[in-house]
This record gives structure tokens, sequence and C-alpha cells, in this order.
């Protein structure tokens, strides 16, 4: 049984992308390797802000029915660039449980251990649920504090807690919380100060976030704010020189009890629209590495509304959160124009043998060699069309109907393809350099 020292999944531990059924055999070596990477792995592969992402990537593969041998073969693959884990605590987690203390020690990386022991402790003896109700969902200074850590790193410690709820993991929500622990929390500071922002709207009426692309790519003073050169471009280019613009656009995006659902699924198809849609004709097809992680967080979110324990406040506290960072982080890639045509007119590369279909998909995504990124977004993409595609035509849809399995083919193609695998900041000219010019199409 799973614990949170122990990682034990099951044939029936397989979240919410149904594919293939998995086996003993597998469940057992996943288990196996996931205990091994904590026991042995660091949470960062160097220093904060570069990822451990053997979670994630194995989870996925096994979520998607990969067998037992993919899964190890993939393992071996990343485990040599792996950094050992710390052999001492950097401070004794009795310590953590004086409030003082405990922030003193937020977002400082060598703290990363000492947290995670922490968070064990406090789950096995209170369980996971009470847990994220006292340090994450309280409503506290505390709680908030960490909430927004959550968010920070390109959303990565939101995104390995979530790969722990979704398949009921207690020892990967630990390693959750440490991170984001360890992250800092500037992306908090915005997030709260755009939920304040929402809730003095005098219209409560909420803009799609299509409009609102719409709006930041027409206001030049904000799609232009970011620069090249900056370090984060969202904290030094958006947040330093037009924080009023993006505070306008923010306190547009209204998420309420009521609308919670549909704006859950109005949120996975914009993220996965600007992801996809963010070409640069007549460049190869790729995807934005920072886009991407919007998406590769989306799936999480139906799992997190069906939790019974978590409240509908705090349920809507998360979508308009993740709402409120997308729609920053479309801002701080210089913008791109959103190109539907890409997706409506991309001629898949394989079609033969059922190749371009999700089960050909996902095998070619299984076989591909990575850090795990390519078949996170592909499985993403097509938890958007199990969640998002069933709402018909809807002003915020965008992506639709034969577009989602499009879009699947883009990503095993893109990366599938020669050259380097990611655009990074695909609104800016610079960003695109190195990329080739692709044959002409023939719409299908």
């Amino acid at each position: 049984m799973a614990s949170a020292y122990k990682i034990h999944l099951t044939v029936n531990d397989t979240g919410i992308v149904p594919n293939k059924p998995q086996t003993d055999e597998a469940a057992f070596k996943i288990s196996e390797l996931l205990q091994e990477n904590h026991d042995k792995h660091h949470a960062y592969w160097g220093r904060i802000g570069f990822h451990n992402h053997i979670v994630h990537h194995l989870l996925t593969l096994y979520g998607v029915g990969a067998p037992a041998s993919i899964i190890e073969q993939r393992y071996k693959e990343n485990a040599p660039d792996m950094r050992p884990v710390m052999d001492k605590d950097d401070i004794p987690i009795e310590n953590l449980y004086n409030l003082e203390t405990f922030n003193k020690c937020l977002g400082i990386e060598k703290y990363y251990h000492s947290f995670l022991l922490f968070f064990q402790k406090e789950m096995e003896e209170k369980g996971w649920e009470k847990v994220l109700q006292e340090y994450v969902f309280a409503g506290d200074e505390r709680a908030d504090d960490l909430m927004g850590r959550l968010y920070d790193g390109f959303l990565h410690p939101l995104i390995h807690l979530g790969f722990g709820i979704e398949f009921n993991q207690p020892v990967i929500m630990c390693e959750g919380l440490a991170q984001a622990a360890t992250h800092w929390n500037w992306t908090g500071k915005f997030l709260q100060s755009a939920e304040e922002a929402a809730k003095s709207n005098p219209n409560p009426t909420s803009k799609s976030m299509v409009e609102l692309h719409d709006e930041i790519y027409a206001d030049k003073k904000l799609s232009t704010a970011a620069d090249w050169n900056d370090d984060n471009k969202v904290r030094d280019g958006i947040l330093v020189r037009a924080p009023g613009e993006m505070m306008r656009i923010a306190r547009q995006w209204i998420v309420t009890p009521e609308n919670l659902e549909q704006k859950t699924a109005e949120m996975i198809n914009s993220v996965i629209y600007f992801t996809a849609a963010a070409q640069r004709p007549p460049k190869q097809i790729r995807f934005d590495f920072y886009f991407m992680h919007c998406l590769n967080a989306s799936i999480f979110f139906p799992t997190l509304n069906k939790l019974s324990w978590l409240s509908t406040a705090n349920k809507v506290r998360l979508l308009q959160w993740k709402g409120h960072l997308d729609l920053a982080m479309y801002a701080s890639r210089r913008s791109p124009p959103l190109l539907l045509e890409e997706i409506a007119t991309y001629v898949p590369a394989k079609l033969e043998r059922g190749d371009a279909e999700w089960p050909g998909i996902f095998r070619r995504l299984e076989e591909f060699k990575d850090d795990g990124h390519a078949i996170k977004l592909g499985r993403a993409v097509r938890n958007g069309e199990l969640v998002a595609g069933k709402y018909g035509d809807v002003e915020w849809e965008r992506i639709k109907g034969f577009m989602w399995e499009k879009i699947g083919n883009m990503v095993i193609d893109s990366v599938e393809d020669e050259g380097v695998t990611w655009v990074r900041s695909a609104g800016f000219d610079e960003a695109w350099v190195d990329y080739k010019d692709r044959p002409r199409q023939t719409s299908i």
C-alpha cells in the first residue's frame, strides 16, 4: 500500500487518460524505479530551476499503458544525469514546526531534503488530505504563501504534486510540497494581486481566455513588454514594464462556483490553442517550451475538481490562479499570433498503420527518447479532447473535432523531426533562427 514513505502503484493507478490497460509487471517495475529515484536522486538535477522529471516521465508512460521494458529503459537513460540525494539534513525537521524557522527556510534550495522529511512525517501522522488542507488550502498566510510557490518554476511544483494526487502516491505529493517550499514566491504575489483585482472588478461577468488573448495581442505595450535578454520574462519583463496592463487583463477572467466546470474546460482548451497555434510559418512545426508547461499542468485540474474534501472555494481559487498565470505566460513570450489554420490544415507525417491515431501517437511517444516532456504534452492534449471536447459550439472553443488528433500528430511529428526539439519564446524572432523552413503542405 502506498504511504508517505513507500511508492506502490497498482494496475488501477493509471490516471485519467485511458489508452491501454496496465500489467502487474509494469506496476511492480514503476513502483521499484520511482522508489529508487526517491531514495537516490535529488528533486533538482542541477541548481534550483532544473528539475528531475523522472517521476513525471515514468508516470505518464505508465498512464498510457507503456510496458515495463519501456518504463525501465527510459529510467536508465535519464537516471545517470540526476544529482544524488543529500546525505544529511541542513536543518533538523523538528525545527520546521516553528513557524518563524519554517518561513526563514522557504525559498532556499538547500533545505529541500529537510522539507521533504518534514512533510513525510506530517503526512504519515495526519494523512495527505489533512496535510494539504493545513499547508496549502487553510487560507492563512503560511498556506497562501506555499500555494503561490506551487505555481513558481513554470508550474513544476504544481505538476509534481498533481502527479502524486492523480496516481495516489503520498511520497510524490511530499516531493511536490518540498519543491514548492524551496521555490520563490514572486509568482504567488502576482497571483494574489490578480485575485484581488478580479474581486474588485465591477463587472463580475468573465471574458473568455481567447478574448483576452486577443486583447493582449492588441495591447502593444503589454505584448512587447518582455525583452529577449530578460532572465525571467514574466517577472523581469511583464511585471516591470507593463504591470498595470497585465492586471487589467487578469481581472477580467473570473471563476465562480457556478462556472467552475466550464471554466476548467475553457482553460484547457485555450492553453492547448495558444500552445499549438503559436507557429511561425514557414518554419518547422515546433511547440514553445514555456507554453508547454502551462499545457502539461492543465491535466490535473479535473482531478482536483473531483476531490470531495477540497472546498469549492479552493477549487475556484486554484483554477483562477492557473488562468491568470496562463495569460501572463502568453504575454511574456511576446504574444505570438495564434494561427488556427496551422492546426486545421496540418498534414500528419505518418498516415500509415494507425501511426496518426491516438494509440499510434502514444506508441511513438513511448519510443521517443527525452526527459518526458513530449509524452506529457501528448497526454495533456488527449485529456483536453476528453474534457473540453464535449461542449460543442461555444464561443471559447477554438480546438474542436479533428483538431485534437492533429495536434497530437504535431507533437510527435515535431519531436521526431530533425533539429532542436522545442522553440523557446515563440513570439520572438530570435527564437526561430535555428529552425529550417518546412515543405509546403496540402490540407487533408
